[in-house]
């Protein structure tokens, strides 16, 4: 089994460096269907692998100077405060093992069904948005927006651990349609390294993070990343992420199913 989840995160590695989708969208899904794993210890333990890959990458962007660190204080003012919120209603819940890990399960589903909506729809929006200029925001319009935006992704995904990547990455080209696809990546991840450590430290609190499983994941995603990031410009953009929004809506279909 051991070998299998270094195949794994190999296999999720390498399409998230093909796709530049976040891993949580394949990855949770992929232990709670395929390997049986509770859905709250594949929140808790996907996470705990987030946190620990998106903080190489923004290394790397911060040397590159593609993150935009005043975007990413708006997000975090409104993503920590809803991630740790989130874990403490959680905690108070805990006690219904049950429902709880079903609403999770769904929660997955709705978050899967996000990411394929915001693949397919993502440069839909941003032509409509450069159509109509009138619909951006500006000033404090636009800081309030961002902050709401990042309490609602810190709340998805510290019960889902799923959305600091595609769903985060849409949602910064719809509030600022202007920023350069190397920064809108850069400061999606950024903001994402808090709020997955955060998230993963309540779910360790919680006592829902497999560290075995963690370890073998890392093993073989870090490669995977890195050979799919080498790979990506060999490959047609449109028919991956074709083929990752049939895939990640047909996981949703069997979650909820």
């Amino acid at each position: 089994m051991t070998l299998t989840y270094v195949i794994s995160g190999f296999a999720v590695g390498t399409l998230v460096g093909l796709t530049g989708v976040g891993g949580g969208s394949l990855m949770t899904p992929l232990l709670t269907l395929l390997f049986g794993v509770s859905p709250t210890v594949a929140v808790g333990t996907d996470l705990a692998f987030a946190s620990i890959t998106k903080a190489t990458g923004t290394f790397t962007h911060r040397l590159r100077g593609t993150v935009d660190w005043h975007v990413v204080r708006l997000l975090c003012y409104g993503a920590l405060p809803s991630a740790l919120l989130a874990t403490l209603s959680l905690k108070y819940f805990g006690t219904l093992d049950k429902e709880i890990g079903q609403i999770i399960r769904y929660s997955i589903a709705g978050s899967v069904l996000l990411t394929v909506i915001a693949l397919l729809f993502k440069a839909k929006m941003l032509a409509w948005l450069n159509r109509h200029p009138e619909k951006q925001l500006h000033g404090t319009p636009l800081a309030a927006a961002t902050i709401i935006s990042g309490a609602l992704l810190g709340t998805l995904v510290t019960v889902s651990s799923i959305g600091a990547g595609a769903i985060g990455a849409t949602l910064l080209v719809m509030l600022y349609p202007r920023m350069s696809a190397a920064h809108i990546a850069g400061t999606d991840i950024a903001y994402a390294v808090p709020l997955t450590a955060i998230a993963a430290v309540g779910h360790w609190w919680l006592g829902s993070i497999n560290w075995e499983l963690l370890g073998t994941l890392l093993l073989g995603s870090l490669p995977g990343i890195t050979i799919g990031s080498m790979a990506a410009r060999a490959v047609p953009e449109k028919f991956l992420r074709g083929l990752l929004a049939t895939t990640l809506t047909l996981v949703a279909a069997k979650l909820v199913l």
